[in-house]
Protein backbone atom coordinates (compact mmCIF):
# COMPACT_ATOMS: atom_id res chain seq x y z
CA UNK A 1 0.00 0.00 0.00
CA UNK A 2 1.61 3.19 -1.13
CA UNK A 3 0.65 7.20 -1.06
CA UNK A 4 2.22 8.88 -3.63
CA UNK A 5 2.22 12.88 -2.71
CA UNK A 6 2.30 14.70 -6.24
CA UNK A 7 1.10 18.07 -5.15
CA UNK A 8 0.64 20.36 -2.45
CA UNK A 9 3.92 19.60 -1.09
CA UNK A 10 5.72 22.24 0.53
CA UNK A 11 3.53 24.66 -1.04
CA UNK A 12 -0.59 25.52 -0.90
CA UNK A 13 -1.71 24.56 -4.23
CA UNK A 14 -1.67 21.83 -6.48
CA UNK A 15 -3.16 18.85 -4.65
CA UNK A 16 -2.95 15.62 -5.66
CA UNK A 17 -2.51 11.93 -3.77
CA UNK A 18 -1.44 8.58 -5.77
CA UNK A 19 -2.74 5.83 -4.04
CA UNK A 20 -1.79 2.13 -4.74
CA UNK A 21 -3.47 -0.46 -2.99
CA UNK A 22 -3.23 -4.43 -4.77
CA UNK A 23 -3.63 -3.47 -8.25
CA UNK A 24 -6.24 -0.53 -7.65
CA UNK A 25 -4.89 2.57 -8.20
CA UNK A 26 -6.48 5.59 -7.73
CA UNK A 27 -6.31 9.51 -7.15
CA UNK A 28 -7.41 11.89 -4.07
CA UNK A 29 -8.04 15.14 -5.62
CA UNK A 30 -6.22 16.95 -8.79
CA UNK A 31 -6.11 19.86 -8.58
CA UNK A 32 -3.93 23.15 -10.26
CA UNK A 33 -1.15 25.16 -8.62
CA UNK A 34 -1.60 28.42 -8.45
CA UNK A 35 0.65 31.51 -7.45
CA UNK A 36 3.33 32.80 -9.57
CA UNK A 37 5.33 31.64 -12.88
CA UNK A 38 6.89 28.68 -11.50
CA UNK A 39 3.74 27.44 -9.65
CA UNK A 40 1.54 28.09 -12.90
CA UNK A 41 4.33 25.47 -15.48
CA UNK A 42 4.11 22.87 -13.61
CA UNK A 43 0.35 22.29 -14.42
CA UNK A 44 1.95 21.79 -17.53
CA UNK A 45 4.36 19.27 -16.62
CA UNK A 46 3.28 15.11 -17.15
CA UNK A 47 1.62 13.61 -14.38
CA UNK A 48 3.60 11.14 -11.88
CA UNK A 49 1.63 8.31 -13.37
CA UNK A 50 -0.63 7.08 -16.35
CA UNK A 51 -3.98 8.65 -16.32
CA UNK A 52 -5.17 5.31 -18.39
CA UNK A 53 -4.20 2.86 -15.66
CA UNK A 54 -6.24 4.77 -12.92
CA UNK A 55 -9.57 3.23 -11.48
CA UNK A 56 -11.15 6.23 -10.16
CA UNK A 57 -10.58 9.43 -8.49
CA UNK A 58 -11.71 10.88 -5.03
CA UNK A 59 -12.36 14.21 -4.41
CA UNK A 60 -12.68 16.47 -1.45
CA UNK A 61 -13.84 19.40 -2.21
CA UNK A 62 -14.54 21.88 -5.49
CA UNK A 63 -11.96 24.53 -5.21
CA UNK A 64 -9.44 24.59 -8.28
CA UNK A 65 -6.47 24.18 -6.42
CA UNK A 66 -7.90 20.49 -5.54
CA UNK A 67 -10.11 19.71 -9.06
CA UNK A 68 -8.65 21.90 -11.64
CA UNK A 69 -6.73 19.33 -13.40
CA UNK A 70 -8.73 16.84 -14.01
CA UNK A 71 -10.05 18.14 -17.70
CA UNK A 72 -6.22 17.42 -18.40
CA UNK A 73 -6.38 14.20 -16.52
CA UNK A 74 -9.35 13.10 -18.99
CA UNK A 75 -7.49 14.41 -22.22
CA UNK A 76 -4.36 12.24 -21.33
CA UNK A 77 -6.75 9.17 -20.96
CA UNK A 78 -8.79 8.78 -17.59
CA UNK A 79 -12.15 7.53 -17.74
CA UNK A 80 -13.27 6.38 -14.34
CA UNK A 81 -15.59 7.52 -12.21
CA UNK A 82 -14.94 10.93 -10.02
CA UNK A 83 -16.49 10.20 -6.73
CA UNK A 84 -17.61 13.41 -5.04
CA UNK A 85 -20.75 14.85 -3.01
CA UNK A 86 -23.21 16.08 -4.72
CA UNK A 87 -22.97 19.83 -3.80
CA UNK A 88 -19.27 19.06 -4.96
CA UNK A 89 -20.35 17.42 -8.24
CA UNK A 90 -22.13 20.83 -9.39
CA UNK A 91 -19.82 23.24 -8.12
CA UNK A 92 -17.15 20.97 -9.94
CA UNK A 93 -19.21 21.16 -13.37
CA UNK A 94 -19.60 25.31 -13.58
CA UNK A 95 -16.11 26.41 -11.84
CA UNK A 96 -14.10 23.74 -14.73
CA UNK A 97 -15.86 25.42 -17.62
CA UNK A 98 -14.95 28.55 -16.04
CA UNK A 99 -11.42 27.18 -15.98
CA UNK A 100 -11.45 25.90 -18.95
CA UNK A 101 -12.52 29.56 -20.55
CA UNK A 102 -9.68 31.10 -18.87
CA UNK A 103 -7.35 28.69 -20.40
CA UNK A 104 -8.21 29.61 -23.60
CA UNK A 105 -8.17 33.33 -23.19
CA UNK A 106 -4.51 33.24 -21.60
CA UNK A 107 -3.60 31.04 -24.34
CA UNK A 108 -4.55 33.24 -26.73
CA UNK A 109 -3.24 36.34 -25.42
CA UNK A 110 -0.04 34.73 -25.01
CA UNK A 111 0.22 33.29 -28.41
CA UNK A 112 -0.15 37.01 -29.80
CA UNK A 113 2.27 37.95 -27.78
CA UNK A 114 4.74 34.96 -29.01
CA UNK A 115 4.10 35.40 -32.32
CA UNK A 116 4.90 39.05 -32.74
CA UNK A 117 8.01 38.01 -30.93
CA UNK A 118 8.49 35.50 -33.62
CA UNK A 119 7.77 32.47 -30.89
CA UNK A 120 5.33 29.61 -31.56
CA UNK A 121 1.90 29.77 -30.37
CA UNK A 122 0.76 28.64 -26.97
CA UNK A 123 -1.79 25.81 -26.37
CA UNK A 124 -3.85 25.96 -23.13
CA UNK A 125 -3.87 23.19 -20.55
CA UNK A 126 -6.97 22.53 -21.53
CA UNK A 127 -10.42 23.72 -23.33
CA UNK A 128 -13.52 23.84 -22.52
CA UNK A 129 -14.38 20.45 -24.56
CA UNK A 130 -11.92 18.96 -22.24
CA UNK A 131 -13.89 20.28 -19.31
CA UNK A 132 -17.35 19.15 -21.17
CA UNK A 133 -16.03 15.77 -21.58
CA UNK A 134 -14.97 15.38 -17.76
CA UNK A 135 -18.78 16.02 -16.32
CA UNK A 136 -20.03 13.06 -17.26
CA UNK A 137 -17.66 11.45 -14.72
CA UNK A 138 -18.39 13.14 -11.71
CA UNK A 139 -20.59 10.58 -9.88
CA UNK A 140 -22.55 12.05 -6.39
CA UNK A 141 -22.27 10.18 -3.15
CA UNK A 142 -23.88 10.98 -0.05
CA UNK A 143 -21.80 12.51 3.29
CA UNK A 144 -21.53 9.71 6.02
CA UNK A 145 -22.44 6.71 3.42
CA UNK A 146 -20.01 4.19 3.75
CA UNK A 147 -19.46 2.73 -0.01
CA UNK A 148 -16.42 0.62 -1.75
CA UNK A 149 -14.75 1.90 -5.27
CA UNK A 150 -13.02 -1.55 -5.59
CA UNK A 151 -12.37 -4.59 -3.85
CA UNK A 152 -9.98 -3.65 -0.67
CA UNK A 153 -11.24 0.23 -0.61
CA UNK A 154 -13.93 1.19 0.96
CA UNK A 155 -14.81 5.23 1.43
CA UNK A 156 -16.06 7.58 4.11
CA UNK A 157 -17.31 11.30 3.27
CA UNK A 158 -17.44 13.13 6.08
CA UNK A 159 -18.11 17.54 6.28
CA UNK A 160 -15.33 19.26 6.28
CA UNK A 161 -16.64 22.70 7.22
CA UNK A 162 -14.73 24.38 4.59
CA UNK A 163 -17.17 24.88 1.71
CA UNK A 164 -20.02 23.55 -0.07
CA UNK A 165 -19.73 19.85 -0.23
CA UNK A 166 -16.36 19.55 1.40
CA UNK A 167 -15.38 16.36 2.65
CA UNK A 168 -12.44 14.66 4.99
CA UNK A 169 -11.84 11.41 2.94
CA UNK A 170 -12.09 8.23 5.60
CA UNK A 171 -10.76 5.39 4.03
CA UNK A 172 -10.26 1.74 4.64
CA UNK A 173 -7.50 -0.22 2.49
CA UNK A 174 -6.99 -3.59 2.85
CA UNK A 175 -4.14 -5.47 1.00
CA UNK A 176 -3.23 -9.20 2.01
CA UNK A 177 -4.90 -9.20 4.74
CA UNK A 178 -3.85 -5.85 6.10
CA UNK A 179 -6.08 -3.18 7.01
CA UNK A 180 -5.25 0.12 7.66
CA UNK A 181 -7.33 3.58 7.77
CA UNK A 182 -6.23 6.72 6.09
CA UNK A 183 -7.97 10.11 6.66
CA UNK A 184 -7.80 13.02 3.95
CA UNK A 185 -8.52 16.33 5.52
CA UNK A 186 -8.52 17.80 2.36
CA UNK A 187 -9.09 21.52 3.48
CA UNK A 188 -10.08 22.11 7.98
CA UNK A 189 -12.73 24.85 7.94
CA UNK A 190 -12.91 27.34 10.26
CA UNK A 191 -15.78 26.54 12.97
CA UNK A 192 -18.65 29.19 13.34
CA UNK A 193 -18.42 30.09 9.61
CA UNK A 194 -21.98 31.22 7.96
CA UNK A 195 -24.02 29.10 6.09
CA UNK A 196 -22.35 25.68 6.44
CA UNK A 197 -21.64 23.32 9.09
CA UNK A 198 -18.30 23.09 11.22
CA UNK A 199 -16.15 20.13 10.53
CA UNK A 200 -17.28 17.19 11.81
CA UNK A 201 -15.23 15.35 14.34
CA UNK A 202 -12.92 12.27 13.84
CA UNK A 203 -11.07 10.82 16.34
CA UNK A 204 -9.12 7.95 15.24
CA UNK A 205 -7.01 6.70 11.74
CA UNK A 206 -3.74 4.96 10.64
CA UNK A 207 -2.46 7.58 8.66
CA UNK A 208 -3.57 11.17 8.77
CA UNK A 209 -2.87 13.36 5.55
CA UNK A 210 -3.63 16.73 6.89
CA UNK A 211 -3.05 20.35 5.34
CA UNK A 212 -0.95 22.86 7.31
CA UNK A 213 -1.92 26.73 5.03
CA UNK A 214 -2.50 28.12 8.35
CA UNK A 215 0.08 26.22 10.44
CA UNK A 216 2.27 29.11 10.95
CA UNK A 217 -0.65 31.91 12.23
CA UNK A 218 -3.36 32.31 14.01
CA UNK A 219 -6.48 34.38 12.23
CA UNK A 220 -6.68 37.89 14.24
CA UNK A 221 -9.32 38.20 16.86
CA UNK A 222 -8.80 42.04 17.52
CA UNK A 223 -12.16 42.47 16.10
CA UNK A 224 -15.42 40.17 14.92
CA UNK A 225 -15.18 39.59 10.97
CA UNK A 226 -18.65 41.86 10.33
CA UNK A 227 -17.78 44.49 12.58
CA UNK A 228 -14.49 44.99 10.77
CA UNK A 229 -16.44 45.14 7.28
CA UNK A 230 -18.69 47.33 8.65
CA UNK A 231 -16.24 49.40 10.39
CA UNK A 232 -14.48 49.69 6.37
CA UNK A 233 -18.03 50.12 4.83
CA UNK A 234 -19.21 53.10 7.16
CA UNK A 235 -15.43 54.62 6.01
CA UNK A 236 -15.94 54.55 2.24
CA UNK A 237 -19.19 55.60 2.55
CA UNK A 238 -17.80 58.84 4.42
CA UNK A 239 -15.39 59.56 2.28
CA UNK A 240 -17.34 58.32 -1.47
CA UNK A 241 -14.60 55.55 -2.03
CA UNK A 242 -15.07 52.00 -3.68
CA UNK A 243 -14.72 48.61 -1.21
CA UNK A 244 -13.26 46.00 -3.53
CA UNK A 245 -13.04 42.69 -2.30
CA UNK A 246 -11.05 40.05 -4.38
CA UNK A 247 -13.39 36.84 -3.16
CA UNK A 248 -12.84 33.45 -4.41
CA UNK A 249 -16.38 32.80 -5.98
CA UNK A 250 -17.49 29.41 -4.49
CA UNK A 251 -17.87 29.97 -0.55
CA UNK A 252 -16.48 33.21 0.14
CA UNK A 253 -18.21 35.40 -2.13
CA UNK A 254 -21.47 33.50 -0.48
CA UNK A 255 -20.56 34.44 3.23
CA UNK A 256 -19.35 37.93 2.24
CA UNK A 257 -23.52 38.12 1.44
CA UNK A 258 -24.41 36.57 4.64
CA UNK A 259 -22.27 39.39 6.52
CA UNK A 260 -23.19 42.01 4.51
CA UNK A 261 -27.15 41.06 4.77
CA UNK A 262 -26.43 40.77 8.84
CA UNK A 263 -24.82 43.99 8.84
CA UNK A 264 -27.57 46.12 6.49
CA UNK A 265 -30.38 45.20 8.51
CA UNK A 266 -29.02 44.92 12.06
CA UNK A 267 -27.36 48.43 11.82
CA UNK A 268 -29.46 50.02 9.08
CA UNK A 269 -26.88 50.47 6.52
CA UNK A 270 -27.59 50.58 3.29
CA UNK A 271 -24.67 50.53 0.48
CA UNK A 272 -24.89 49.02 -3.18
CA UNK A 273 -23.26 45.41 -3.64
CA UNK A 274 -21.84 44.46 -6.74
CA UNK A 275 -21.11 40.70 -7.18
CA UNK A 276 -19.35 41.01 -10.73
CA UNK A 277 -18.66 37.21 -11.05
CA UNK A 278 -20.45 35.44 -13.41
CA UNK A 279 -18.79 32.14 -11.67
CA UNK A 280 -19.79 33.25 -8.35
CA UNK A 281 -23.34 33.94 -9.97
CA UNK A 282 -23.87 30.48 -10.68
CA UNK A 283 -21.85 29.56 -7.82
CA UNK A 284 -24.87 31.07 -5.83
CA UNK A 285 -27.65 29.19 -7.62
CA UNK A 286 -25.52 26.12 -6.56
CA UNK A 287 -25.83 27.24 -2.81
CA UNK A 288 -29.63 28.29 -3.19
CA UNK A 289 -30.25 23.74 -4.61
CA UNK A 290 -28.11 22.81 -1.82
CA UNK A 291 -29.63 23.67 1.60
CA UNK A 292 -29.15 19.91 3.32
CA UNK A 293 -25.53 21.32 3.97
CA UNK A 294 -26.35 24.14 5.32
CA UNK A 295 -26.10 24.87 9.25
CA UNK A 296 -28.95 25.76 11.44
CA UNK A 297 -29.28 29.20 11.43
CA UNK A 298 -29.00 29.47 7.90
CA UNK A 299 -31.25 27.02 6.81
CA UNK A 300 -33.85 29.40 8.93
CA UNK A 301 -33.05 32.61 6.91
CA UNK A 302 -33.68 30.51 3.43
CA UNK A 303 -37.50 30.51 3.97
CA UNK A 304 -37.50 34.41 4.69
CA UNK A 305 -38.21 37.01 1.66
CA UNK A 306 -35.22 37.20 -0.33
CA UNK A 307 -33.33 34.54 1.40
CA UNK A 308 -29.41 35.26 2.18
CA UNK A 309 -28.31 35.55 -1.52
CA UNK A 310 -31.03 38.55 -2.25
CA UNK A 311 -31.38 41.57 -0.30
CA UNK A 312 -32.47 45.27 -1.95
CA UNK A 313 -28.91 46.52 -2.25
CA UNK A 314 -27.00 43.45 -3.98
CA UNK A 315 -27.16 43.73 -7.90
CA UNK A 316 -25.23 40.97 -10.03
CA UNK A 317 -23.46 41.75 -13.10
CA UNK A 318 -23.39 39.39 -15.92
CA UNK A 319 -21.74 41.06 -19.39
CA UNK A 320 -18.16 42.89 -19.12
CA UNK A 321 -20.36 45.56 -20.45
CA UNK A 322 -22.15 45.71 -17.00
CA UNK A 323 -18.97 44.81 -15.40
CA UNK A 324 -16.64 47.62 -17.38
CA UNK A 325 -19.99 50.72 -15.93
CA UNK A 326 -19.27 49.84 -12.31
CA UNK A 327 -15.85 51.60 -13.03
CA UNK A 328 -17.82 55.08 -13.41
CA UNK A 329 -19.92 54.29 -9.99
CA UNK A 330 -18.67 55.74 -6.21
CA UNK A 331 -19.30 54.08 -2.54
CA UNK A 332 -19.77 50.84 -4.05
CA UNK A 333 -19.35 47.56 -2.80
CA UNK A 334 -17.43 45.22 -5.69
CA UNK A 335 -16.81 41.34 -4.83
CA UNK A 336 -15.56 39.97 -7.69
CA UNK A 337 -13.57 36.66 -8.75
CA UNK A 338 -10.45 35.20 -8.60
CA UNK A 339 -9.83 35.68 -4.88
CA UNK A 340 -6.39 36.07 -4.95
CA UNK A 341 -6.51 38.91 -7.36
CA UNK A 342 -4.69 36.65 -10.40
CA UNK A 343 -7.12 36.70 -12.94
CA UNK A 344 -10.71 37.60 -14.11
CA UNK A 345 -12.69 40.62 -12.91
CA UNK A 346 -10.66 41.78 -10.03
CA UNK A 347 -7.85 42.96 -12.06
CA UNK A 348 -9.90 45.63 -13.65
CA UNK A 349 -11.15 46.95 -10.63
CA UNK A 350 -8.17 46.69 -8.74
CA UNK A 351 -6.33 48.92 -11.89
CA UNK A 352 -9.17 51.60 -11.06
CA UNK A 353 -8.88 52.15 -7.94
CA UNK A 354 -5.44 51.11 -6.12
CA UNK A 355 -4.35 54.49 -6.53
CA UNK A 356 -7.55 56.00 -5.13
CA UNK A 357 -6.36 57.13 -1.80
CA UNK A 358 -10.03 57.00 -0.57
CA UNK A 359 -10.79 53.41 -1.97
CA UNK A 360 -10.27 50.12 0.43
CA UNK A 361 -9.60 46.62 -1.03
CA UNK A 362 -10.03 44.18 1.75
CA UNK A 363 -8.20 40.68 1.45
CA UNK A 364 -10.65 37.93 2.67
CA UNK A 365 -8.32 34.54 2.06
CA UNK A 366 -5.33 33.06 1.96
CA UNK A 367 -2.77 34.90 -0.71
CA UNK A 368 -0.37 32.69 -2.28
CA UNK A 369 3.05 33.53 -2.94
CA UNK A 370 3.44 34.97 -6.73
CA UNK A 371 -0.15 36.21 -6.47
CA UNK A 372 -1.01 40.29 -6.78
CA UNK A 373 -3.18 39.49 -3.89
CA UNK A 374 -0.14 38.13 -1.61
CA UNK A 375 1.77 41.51 -3.34
CA UNK A 376 -0.89 43.59 -1.88
CA UNK A 377 -0.68 42.11 1.47
CA UNK A 378 2.78 42.26 1.83
CA UNK A 379 2.64 46.40 1.51
CA UNK A 380 3.70 46.50 -2.06
CA UNK A 381 4.00 50.60 -3.12
CA UNK A 382 3.15 49.53 -6.91
CA UNK A 383 1.92 46.76 -8.95
CA UNK A 384 1.74 46.02 -12.60
CA UNK A 385 -1.74 45.49 -13.82
CA UNK A 386 -2.31 44.59 -17.30
CA UNK A 387 1.27 46.07 -18.16
CA UNK A 388 0.98 49.27 -16.48
CA UNK A 389 2.06 50.70 -13.23
CA UNK A 390 -0.18 51.33 -10.32
CA UNK A 391 0.49 53.15 -7.44
CA UNK A 392 -1.29 51.50 -4.23
CA UNK A 393 -2.60 54.29 -2.55
CA UNK A 394 -5.95 52.66 -1.33
CA UNK A 395 -6.08 51.07 1.85
CA UNK A 396 -5.42 47.55 2.42
CA UNK A 397 -7.19 45.29 4.79
CA UNK A 398 -6.76 41.66 5.51
CA UNK A 399 -10.08 40.40 7.73
CA UNK A 400 -8.54 36.86 8.40
CA UNK A 401 -11.39 35.85 10.31
CA UNK A 402 -13.39 35.40 6.75
CA UNK A 403 -11.03 32.83 6.15
CA UNK A 404 -12.71 29.62 4.97
CA UNK A 405 -9.47 27.73 6.46
CA UNK A 406 -8.51 26.77 10.10
CA UNK A 407 -5.91 28.65 11.32
CA UNK A 408 -3.19 27.23 13.80
CA UNK A 409 -5.06 26.97 16.99
CA UNK A 410 -8.08 25.60 15.27
CA UNK A 411 -6.15 23.24 13.38
CA UNK A 412 -4.59 21.71 16.89
CA UNK A 413 -7.95 21.48 18.10
CA UNK A 414 -9.37 19.74 15.52
CA UNK A 415 -6.27 16.94 15.45
CA UNK A 416 -6.33 17.12 19.17
CA UNK A 417 -9.11 14.38 18.77
CA UNK A 418 -7.34 11.51 17.38
CA UNK A 419 -5.61 8.94 19.42
CA UNK A 420 -2.10 9.24 17.95
CA UNK A 421 -2.37 8.27 14.19
CA UNK A 422 0.77 5.87 13.14
CA UNK A 423 2.16 8.89 10.84
CA UNK A 424 0.83 12.56 10.17
CA UNK A 425 1.94 13.64 6.57
CA UNK A 426 1.50 17.53 6.40
CA UNK A 427 0.75 19.27 3.10
CA UNK A 428 -0.56 22.11 1.58
CA UNK A 429 1.25 24.66 3.17
CA UNK A 430 4.36 26.71 2.89
CA UNK A 431 7.84 25.39 4.07
CA UNK A 432 7.16 27.83 7.90
CA UNK A 433 3.33 27.26 8.20
CA UNK A 434 4.25 22.94 7.82
CA UNK A 435 7.39 22.74 9.71
CA UNK A 436 5.96 24.73 12.67
CA UNK A 437 2.44 22.63 12.71
CA UNK A 438 4.85 19.44 12.35
CA UNK A 439 6.66 20.94 15.55
CA UNK A 440 3.49 21.66 17.63
CA UNK A 441 2.04 18.24 16.56
CA UNK A 442 4.83 16.48 18.06
CA UNK A 443 5.43 18.81 21.45
CA UNK A 444 1.44 18.95 22.26
CA UNK A 445 -0.25 15.54 20.73
CA UNK A 446 3.32 13.62 20.52
CA UNK A 447 2.34 12.72 17.01
CA UNK A 448 5.00 11.19 14.58
CA UNK A 449 4.93 13.65 11.61
CA UNK A 450 6.53 14.31 8.34
CA UNK A 451 6.37 16.99 5.72
CA UNK A 452 5.67 15.13 2.42
CA UNK A 453 7.94 16.63 -0.08
CA UNK A 454 6.47 16.40 -3.58
CA UNK A 455 6.65 13.21 -5.17
CA UNK A 456 7.36 11.38 -2.12
CA UNK A 457 6.14 8.06 -1.61
CA UNK A 458 5.25 6.90 1.95
CA UNK A 459 4.94 2.51 2.22
CA UNK A 460 1.66 2.18 4.75
CA UNK A 461 2.88 -1.16 5.15
CA UNK A 462 6.11 -0.12 6.59
CA UNK A 463 5.13 2.69 8.64
CA UNK A 464 6.02 2.30 12.48
CA UNK A 465 3.27 0.87 15.01
CA UNK A 466 2.31 3.39 17.73
CA UNK A 467 1.10 2.31 20.99
CA UNK A 468 -1.72 3.66 22.28
CA UNK A 469 -0.71 4.78 26.01
CA UNK A 470 1.31 7.90 26.73
CA UNK A 471 -1.22 10.21 25.17
CA UNK A 472 -1.32 13.79 26.98
CA UNK A 473 -4.66 14.96 28.02
CA UNK A 474 -6.44 17.31 26.09
CA UNK A 475 -5.16 20.30 28.90
CA UNK A 476 -1.66 19.28 28.69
Amino acid sequence: MFIQVCGAAREVTGSCYLVQVESTVFLVDCGMHQGGDREEALNFERFAFDPEELDFVLLTHAHIDHSGRLPRLVKQGFSGPIYATSATCDLVEIMLLDSAYIQEMEAEWQTRKARRAGRRGVDPLYTEEDARNTIPFLTPVDYRTRFEPSPGVSVLFRDAGHILGSAFLGLRLEERGEAVEVLFSGDVGQPDQPIIRDPEVVDHTDFLIMESTYGDRLHRSDGEPENELAGILQEARRTGGNVIIPAFAVGRTQELLYFLRDIFIKRGFSMPVYVDSPLASRATEVFRRHHEAFDEEAGKIVDEAGGIFDFPELHYTASADESRALNEKKGIVIISASGMADAGRIRHHLKHNLWRPEAHVVIVGFQAQGTLGRRLLDGAGTVRIFGDEIAVKAHIHDITGLSAHADQGQLLAWASHFRPPRLVILTHGEPEAATTLKRLLEERLRFTVAVAARNEVFDLGRAPRKRAEGRPSRGQ
